[in-house]
């Protein structure tokens, strides 16, 4: 078969057209899952919607605009007839803290719709999220009651901040996560989102050995943790099973690797409350999936803004 011919057809998408298949998704959501059970009936309904607030957190990565205010400018400079009622920065960055929740929600959902819950062998790992200067005076910081000082070995990285750990599916997507202070050990910031999932078969880095550990994790939540061994240590797993558990981590290395410097730098979200950090967080996680979302059921492609034409 020719070559040319196994090629996808690609059309380049506008900025308005990606929007606009996004809002659609999530105003459809948001009417039929979230409003009628979150009503707020006090003072007047904002203008500017709670769905079109959800759009621009989602698509924010998808433009090179690292802080809110440059991103919001843009969109006011160029985008205004999508989003005629668009707030100002100030009032944006407010509206979106508050619906972060709503934001894990749809997220959930899409995890939903895409049979996530059908996944038998996930992926673990943690990043550091550093939030201020290693050497800068914490004690006017609202991180100061969450946060701590903490080492990446792999990087020889000491930081303040906190650790994002995180279970992926094979195929990248982000199932459970959570944020924990950078000095947490591997193990105990696992369990943050261990017993989340359950019956499964969990693979993570030497960060996870133990094996008391990891059989009170099965007698406990049913879940099978698997990892490489130390070169010290007595018992060895098969080469067979370290190639396997060395090419499967590649994937989450891979999804890290994109939500880590896609858009906003996952280590540079410059929040100045413990609020700000999570809500960036979710948005950054939630704006992963919907990345793959677009893929699989629109054939859209937001880092290149094509789109398959005829797939």
């Amino acid at each position: 078969m020719n070559h040319q011919t196994q090629e996808v057809a690609k059309r380049s998408i506008s900025f308005s057209e990606l929007m606009t298949v996004i809002y659609v998704r999530v105003d459809d959501w948001y009417q039929k899952e979230w409003q009628g059970q979150h009503r707020d009936r006090r003072g007047v309904q904002a203008e500017f919607s709670d769905s079109e607030v959800l759009t621009l957190m989602l698509a924010h990565d998808y433009l090179p605009y690292p802080g809110e205010r440059q991103y919001i400018a843009h969109l006011k400079a160029n985008y205004l007839s999508l989003f005629p009622k668009l707030v100002d920065h100030a009032q944006y960055n407010r509206r979106s803290r508050k619906l972060r929740y709503c934001l894990e929600c749809f997220r959930r959902s899409l995890l939903i719709e895409m049979n996530a819950e059908l996944e038998s062998e996930v992926l673990l790992d943690t990043k550091p999220v550093p939030v201020m200067g290693y050497k800068r005076n914490k004690m006017r910081s609202d991180f100061l009651s969450s946060a701590d000082y903490g080492v990446c070995a792999s990087r020889k990285l000491q930081y303040f901040g906190y650790k994002l750990v995180m279970i992926t599916s094979k195929q990248g997507l982000p199932l459970v996560y959570d944020l924990v202070p950078a000095n947490t050990d591997e193990r105990q910031a696992a369990e943050t989102v261990l017993d989340q999932v359950s019956g499964i078969t969990i693979i993570g880095d030497k960060g996870f050995i133990g094996k008391e550990w990891q059989w009170s994790q099965l007698i406990t939540t049913g879940n099978q943790i698997i990892t490489p061994k130390r070169a010290n240590q007595l018992e060895q797993n098969p080469a067979s099973l370290d190639r396997w558990i060395s090419s499967t981590r590649e994937r989450i290395e891979g999804a890290f690797h994109e939500i880590q410097n896609t858009g906003r730098h996952l280590e540079h979200l410059h929040a100045k409350k413990v609020t700000g950090l999570v809500t960036r967080i979710c948005a950054k996680i939630a704006s992963h999936l919907l990345r793959i979302w677009l893929r699989l059921y629109h054939f859209i492609d937001v880092q290149s803004f094509t789109v398959a034409i005829n797939p």
